[in-house]
């Protein structure tokens, strides 16, 4: 009887595992897909991507997309900035969080409990759009690449995800140890806390870095010279321009509706080129990062 039960469990273990497997996979493939069809609708005739022609495999391949993509200059600059914004607005948003969360796990902050609810009212109260343009006009950050950099310094999420790992994952006797040989708390910080933190400061990193990448939104409401546009918006400039051209054929003869046709196919490859070539950083990026995300990521998730 016994042997019988223990059957039928290793029975329904194997059946779970298959299922899970099989949904893994299916997951999977639905979150690949978007990018590898945006890789081979890059690498295809813009006229095959129009058709629909492209759904699984590169029809009449062609580098004209990214022909197109190497002479527009504006793309240029909006991948430098883009560049730029993700690169000091990660390291000013590290700089403002990880002290912040090594300072609100040690119990003998004056006014600890009210700082920690300072930050969590954060996360479901804002002060509105209006209220911050106007802040940032204030400061005189309107068309400044700087609004993009220091619009939003700390994220409430990020700054519990950290502290939670300073305060579970790093023992205390180690800080004591440190206090009793003359150890300041700056020195514990920097000697002991940063070191001992490097997995959840690379995930921070990641967040932080992936957010300003795909920021686009700030931008659009507090930049105006298209020299500071990050690359977000170029591409949505490219989308709105090939939306007006479908628009102007109308009223076209047929050469021009011709060009038009043609100029719009282009526009659509060109789209196409962009997303893979503004999705390629954080995609190198990952795979160095992706054993400190791992460790980091569960922070929390498990205790004993």
């Amino acid at each position: 009887m016994k042997r019988t039960n223990e059957i039928r469990k290793k029975k329904k273990i194997g059946a779970f595992d298959m299922v899970n497997t099989i949904l893994v996979i299916l997951i999977t493939l639905v979150t690949i897909y978007p990018l590898y069809f945006c890789v081979i609708a890059s690498f295809s005739d813009p006229q095959q991507v129009a058709l629909g022609n492209t759904m699984f495999w590169i029809k009449d391949f062609t580098l004209e997309p990214y022909q197109y993509v190497l002479r527009e200059s504006r793309i240029w600059i909006g991948y430098r900035n883009s560049i730029l914004y993700m690169f000091f607005g990660t390291l000013y948003n590290l700089v403002l969080t990880i002290p912040a969360a090594y300072v609100l796990t040690k119990s003998y902050l004056p006014f600890r409990n009210v700082l920690s609810w300072y930050f969590f009212i954060t996360m479901y109260f804002s002060g509105g759009m209006i209220p911050t343009y106007l802040l940032m006009k204030d400061l005189n950050l309107i068309d400044n690449p700087l609004a993009l950099i220091l619009g939003a310094g700390v994220s409430c999420y990020n700054l519990i995800v950290t502290r939670q790992y300073f305060a579970s994952s790093i023992p205390n006797d180690i800080y004591e140890a440190a206090y009793m040989d003359g150890a300041s708390e700056w020195k514990c910080f920097v000697k002991i806390a940063i070191p001992l933190a490097k997995p959840i400061i690379a995930v921070m990193a990641l967040y932080y870095g992936m957010a300003h990448w795909n920021s686009y939104y700030n931008a659009l409401l507090y930049i105006r010279n298209v020299d500071y546009y990050p690359l977000q918006l170029v591409l949505r400039g490219i989308l709105i321009s090939n939306e007006l051209s479908l628009n102007a054929m109308e009223n076209a003869d047929a050469e021009t509706m011709a060009y038009l046709v043609r100029k719009a196919q282009i526009a659509q490859g060109m789209k196409y080129a962009i997303v893979f070539i503004a999705s390629a950083p954080l995609l190198v990026a990952y795979p160095f990062l992706q054993k400190y995300f791992t460790k980091g990521i569960m922070i929390g998730s498990v205790k004993g």
